[in-house]
C-alpha cells in the first residue's frame, strides 16, 4: 500500500518533467509554408522582386520539390507580406522506414536506407539560415495547420494590452527582442507597428470657406485622384456591343509624388459662379509614420506576440517564460497580458479534459457499483487508474513525447484499459468465495486463475498499438502519442496493479462490514432504533 501512495504522488513531478503544449508543434507532413513581412510601405512590385528571390532560396534547399509564392495578399490584404508554400521530398523517401531497408537490400545495398536521411524540421532549419541574408525582410517558417482554430497558424500568440499606442508598440518590441534571448522562440514579430508611411491632409477650413470650398468636395477629389474609382461610367463598344466599366485615377507616378498632388484642382462654388482652385491654397501635406493596423479588444488598444517554437521546447513553457519575463519588465498597472490562439484553447481544453476525467471516474463507479452490488469493490477497482498515470507520464517523457490533446485522449483509453484487469480479478474472487472458499484463498486462487487472461490481453493490446508507436508517415508524430500512453501505461503498471488489486481488495473487504451498518443506519434508522416494549423494566 505504501508502494502504491508512492507511485501516486511521482505523478506530481512527472506531470511537471512533462513538456504541455496543444497538438505536437514538430509534425513532418512533408510540407509546410513561409510568411515574408517587409517594412511597411513597400510596394507590391518591390514584395514582389523580394518574393522572387525568396522563391529561388527555398528551391536550392534540398528535398523541396514544389514551391507556390504570392506576393502582397497578406492577411487583411496588407500589399508588404508574402507568402510561400513549400513541398518537399515524401516522408518515406526521407526517413528511414522499413520500406527504404527492403528496397536497398533489394538493391544489394542496405546502407541506403540510412543516407539521405532527414526530416521536415532540418529542411526548415535550413530554409531559415538560407532567408537570413535578407537584411529587410521578417521571415515566419511554420507547420501547415493541422487544426483550424482561428487567429492564424501561430504557435505562441502572446497580447499585451493598454491605453498608449506607442508605449505599446515600444512594450512589444522589448519583448520581441528579448524572447530571443529566452530560448526556444523562432521568428518572433509583433502586429503593431507604427512605421507605416502616409501622406496627411491638414484643410485650412477657414480658407476653404471663403474660396467657397466645401471639404466634403475636398475629401471626394481625393478619394477619386488618389485611390481611385471602379466605375465612373460606362462605355459601349459599337463594334462589339459590350458594355466597360470606366475607371478613373491618376497615373501611379502622379499619386505617388506628393508635389504632383496639391497640383489638383477642387470644385469652387461662390456667388460669383462656379470655378477651380488648386489644393495648394487649401490644404497644408506633411509625410508622418502611423500604425499599419491597430488592434482592439473589450474596448483596449492591445498588440501580439506572435512566434513559433524550436524543437525540443513545448508551448506552455514557453508562454510561462513570456509571462515571467513581462513581469521582470515592471509595467504600468494600465497594461495589462492575455494568451489568445493556441494557448488559450490549451487552457481551455485541459480545463474541459479535467472534467471529462471527474465524470468518467464518476460514471465507472456508478455502473461498477450496480453490477457488484457493492459500495466498496468499485473503489478497489478505480483505484488502479491513479495507479497507470504516473506511468503514462513516465513513457511520454521518456520518449521525447509531450502531454498533448492527442496524449490526453490517450489517458482516456488507459482508464478503459487498465480497469478491465482489476474488473477480472476482483469477479472471480467473489465467485470463489461464493462457491464457499474463503477470502485468503479465493485471493490467491482467483490471482492464479486471471493472471493468464490478463497477460494475454495485455499483450494483444502492446500488438495491437505497436503499429501506432512504430508507424511513420505524414502526421505520425501524432498519433504515436496515444500509443506511447497506452503501451507505457499499460505495460509498465500491469505488476503493480496485479499486486495491488489483492492487497486493496483485502483491506477494503475489512472495512465493508462496518461502512455496510453505518450506511444501513442512516438509510433506515427506524429498523435500526430498539424497540422500547423490548427493554428490561426499571424498577422503583
Amino acid at each position: 500500500a505504501l508502494v502504491c501512495l508512492g507511485v501516486m504522488a511521482a505523478g506530481i513531478p512527472l506531470y511537471k518533467l512533462v513538456k504541455l503544449e496543444y497538438i505536437p508543434s514538430d509534425v513532418d507532413e512533408s510540407q509546410f509554408e513561409v510568411n515574408v513581412t517587409a517594412p511597411e510601405g513597400t510596394s507590391l512590385a518591390a514584395i514582389d522582386e523580394m518574393m522572387r528571390g525568396v522563391e529561388g532560396e527555398l528551391k536550392k534547399t534540398r528535398g523541396v520539390r514544389t514551391v507556390l509564392s504570392t506576393a502582397g495578399s497578406g492577411f487583411l490584404g496588407q500589399v508588404n507580406q508574402g507568402y510561400a508554400f513549400v513541398k518537399i521530398a515524401p516522408h518515406e523517401e526521407r526517413v528511414f522506414s522499413l520500406s527504404r531497408l527492403m528496397s536497398g537490400l533489394f538493391h544489394l545495398d542496405p546502407l541506403a536506407a540510412f543516407r539521405g536521411n532527414y526530416k521536415q524540421r532540418d529542411v526548415m532549419a535550413e530554409v531559415r539560415q538560407r532567408l537570413v541574408q535578407f537584411k529587410t525582410l521578417r521571415p515566419a517558417v511554420r507547420n501547415s495547420a493541422s487544426l483550424n482554430i482561428g487567429g492564424g497558424n501561430w504557435d505562441i500568440d502572446f497580447v499585451l494590452r493598454g491605453p498608449d499606442l506607442q508605449a505599446l508598440a515600444a512594450y512589444a518590441d522589448r519583448l520581441r527582442l528579448r524572447s530571443k534571448e529566452l530560448g526556444g522562440i523562432i521568428d518572433a514579430d509583433i502586429t503593431l507597428k507604427l512605421n507605416k508611411p502616409e501622406l496627411r491632409v491638414a484643410v485650412d477650413r477657414a480658407r476653404a470657406a471663403d474660396l467657397g470650398v466645401s471639404v466634403e468636395d475636398l475629401a471626394t477629389a481625393l478619394s477619386l485622384m488618389v485611390g481611385g474609382d471602379d466605375q465612373v461610367s460606362r462605355f459601349l463598344d459599337p463594334k462589339s456591343n459590350e458594355d466597360y466599366d470606366v475607371e478613373l485615377r491618376l497615373d501611379a507616378g502622379e499619386r505617388n509624388d506628393p508635389d504632383a498632388i496639391p497640383r489638383l484642382y477642387v470644385p469652387r462654388i461662390t456667388p460669383a459662379g462656379k470655378g477651380l482652385v488648386r489644393l495648394d491654397n487649401l490644404v497644408h501635406l506633411s509625410e508622418e509614420a502611423t500604425a499599419s493596423r491597430i488592434d482592439r479588444l473589450d474596448r483596449q488598444r492591445q498588440v501580439a506576440l506572435r512566434a513559433g517554437i524550436a524543437p525540443g521546447y513545448a508551448l506552455a513553457d514557453r508562454l510561462d517564460a513570456l509571462k515571467q519575463e513581462v513581469a521582470r519588465m515592471n509595467l504600468p498597472a494600465s497594461y495589462t497580458t492575455a494568451v489568445s490562439g493556441r494557448g488559450k484553447e490549451l487552457e481551455r481544453t485541459y480545463r474541459e479534459f479535467i472534467w471529462a476525467f471527474t465524470l468518467s471516474i464518476v460514471f465507472m463507479y456508478m455502473i461498477l457499483a450496480s453490477q457488484f452490488e457493492s459500495l466498496v469493490h468499485p473503489l478497489t477497482i478505480l483505484l488502479s487508474l491513479p495507479l497507470a498515470v504516473p506511468f503514462a507520464l513516465l513513457s511520454l517523457w521518456a520518449t521525447g513525447n509531450t502531454l498533448n490533446l492527442y496524449s490526453a485522449l490517450g489517458v482516456l483509453v488507459l482508464f478503459g484499459v487498465v480497469k478491465k484487469n482489476a474488473i477480472l480479478q476482483i469477479d472471480h474472487m467473489n465467485n470463489l468465495r461464493t462457491a464457499g472458499l474463503d477470502r485468503e484463498s479465493a485471493i490467491l486462487q482467483g490471482n492464479r486463475d486471471r493472471l493468464r487472461p490478463i497477460l494475454m490481453t495485455t499483450l494483444a493490446l502492446v500488438a495491437g498499438m505497436l503499429p501506432l508507436a512504430l508507424g511513420s508517415g505524414p502526421g505520425a508524430e501524432e498519433r504515436r502519442a496515444i500509443a506511447v500512453v497506452v503501451i507505457g501505461g499499460q505495460s509498465l503498471s500491469l505488476l503493480l496493479t496485479l499486486l495491488a488489486t489483492p492487497v486493496f481488495y483485502s483491506l477494503f473487504d475489512d472495512l465493508r462490514g462496518p461502512v455496510q451498518e453505518r450506511v444501513a443506519r442512516w438509510l433506515h434508522p427506524q429498523e435500526t432504533a430498539p424497540d422500547p416494549e423490548a427493554l428490561p423494566a426499571i424498577q422503583d
